[in-house]
Parts: structure tokens; sequence; C-alpha cells
């Protein structure tokens, strides 16, 4: 039994056949930033999106959620429909897939992690900026907290649409305590040791603007990770999948489909 009840968990779908792609959004956002990969995906896979346990439409969790929490969280969702899933996960998301695929690597069939990092226990400086968050949310509320933050998660030439998007899905979405644990779970976490655990190929995304975690940080998840392959995104900032989803959605589906293939191949 998970420290959540996936009951309150709220889903956003797309397709009816195919292999499951679960999708895993970054801190500050929710389902509604996968808006692109639902339409794309959704033609030949079956597509979830989840809000994480006390974002958005989702449920608050009764108590503090860890990494393995919210990785076992997104263990039962695969578990109740279907079994196995190809996982994809931006920033934090992309953390919690990776702690997934070596909690539970009989439930995933691949990875893919964009502009992502190894956790924010890297450093004691990273982990005391996540968890400075926190009072600044409390501080700010929801809208200014995201009119701060989100201008910086897109590339600085980003069309001013794509920013109030942004920004909007943010407001929406995040709130205490949902966000404390997120941040928690970040600031606590440093997976480098854990990285050539991970059975499941891989295939890591970063935007070439990213200001946030940066391609460094991708690059240390790429050479940690024992089968993966390894793209920046041009002209794109944090939010890859967003800003340039024709690129993202190109070399996701390319990644989805050799590994499938392969699966099948093999079956």
């Amino acid at each position: 039994m998970t420290a959540y009840d996936i009951a309150g968990l709220h889903l956003e779908r797309a397709g009816t056949d195919g292999p499951l792609v679960l999708c895993l959004h970054g801190i500050g956002s929710s389902s509604a930033a996968f808006a692109p990969q639902l339409e794309a995906l959704g033609r030949d896979f079956r597509v979830l999106a989840w809000d994480a346990p006390g974002y958005g439409k989702s449920a608050d969790p009764d108590s503090a959620l860890t990494l393995d929490d919210f990785a076992d969280t997104a263990a039962e969702v695969i578990r109740a429909h279907g079994g196995r899933a190809h996982v994809v996960g931006v920033s934090w998301g992309g953390v919690i897939a990776l702690r997934l695929a070596t909690r539970h690597s009989d439930l995933v069939d691949s990875l893919t992690v964009a502009d992502s990092t190894p956790g924010s226990a890297t450093s004691p400086e990273k982990a005391a900026g996540m968890r400075a968050r926190v009072p600044e949310l409390a501080e700010l509320g929801p809208r200014a907290f995201a009119e701060r933050r989100g201008p910086r998660l897109v590339s600085q030439d980003a069309p001013y649409e794509l920013v109030q998007r942004v920004v909007d899905t943010m407001a929406g979405s995040i709130r205490l305590p949902g966000y404390g644990h997120a941040a928690e779970s970040m600031a606590t976490t440093d997976l480098r040791g854990e990285l050539a655990r991970v059975t499941a190929p891989t295939l890591v995304l970063c935007g070439d603007q990213d200001r946030i975690t940066g391609p460094e940080a991708s690059q240390v998840l790429a050479g940690g990770l024992r089968k993966t392959a390894y793209v920046i995104v041009k002209d794109a900032g944090h939010l890859a999948n967003q800003e340039r989803p024709e690129h993202f959605n190109a070399w996701l589906l390319s990644h989805l489909h050799i590994v499938t293939n392969a699966k099948t191949s093999k079956g």
C-alpha cells in the first residue's frame, strides 16, 4: 500500500490503443504541461498525464511524501492501467521517473527524461535554494510566485503567449503542502549513485537555453545511465516539451517506436 491513494489522483488521457505512456510534470506545473504530447502520442499510444499528489486537480496527501512515495504512487498508476509503461518525466518528473525505474524496474519499458537533474542534494547550495522556494510560495501566493518564476522556464526569446501559458499553468497548479513535499523530495535527493542501476533504455533531452537545470545536469544523467541517448533541443529553455513541441515530439516518438518495435521482435 502506498502513502497516497491514487483514487484522489487526476489524470489527463489520450488515445485508446497501444502501449501505455505515463507523463510526469515538473515541480511548478501539472498535466496541462503535456498538452502537446497528449495530442501527438495519442494516435499510437495510450497516454496518461498526472497532476502529482497535491497539485492541480489531485487531492492533497494526508502526510508528507518522499521521492520514494511519489515513485511508488506512479507505480500504482501503471499497475492500475496495465502493468507496464513508457515513462516521460520533465524536470522533477524526470527525477521521479528515474527513481521509479530503480524501485520498480519491472514496470518501466523505457524512460524519457527532459531538462532534469540528479536532484538538489548534489550540493548544499542547491538543496537550500530548493527549500527556500517553500516560504516564498507561502508569502507570495501561487499567482505572484508563478509570475516571478515562470518566465525563466522558457528561453528569453519565447513568445509572450507561451510565457503567459506557463505562468497561468503554474499559478493554477501549485499549492501547499504539495509543493513543499515536492521541494523537500528534491532537496534530499542525489541520484548519481543509482543511475547505473537503471536498466530501461532512456532518452535524455535538454533545451540548449535551459536556465534552470541546464545541459550540464542532463549530461550527468546521460553519462551515468547504461542505455541512453542524449539530445539537445535547439532554441528551447527548461520546458523544451512546450517550447519546441514539434522537435521534442519527433525525438520522443522515435524513441518510443524503436523500443516498442525491439520489444515486439524479441517477443
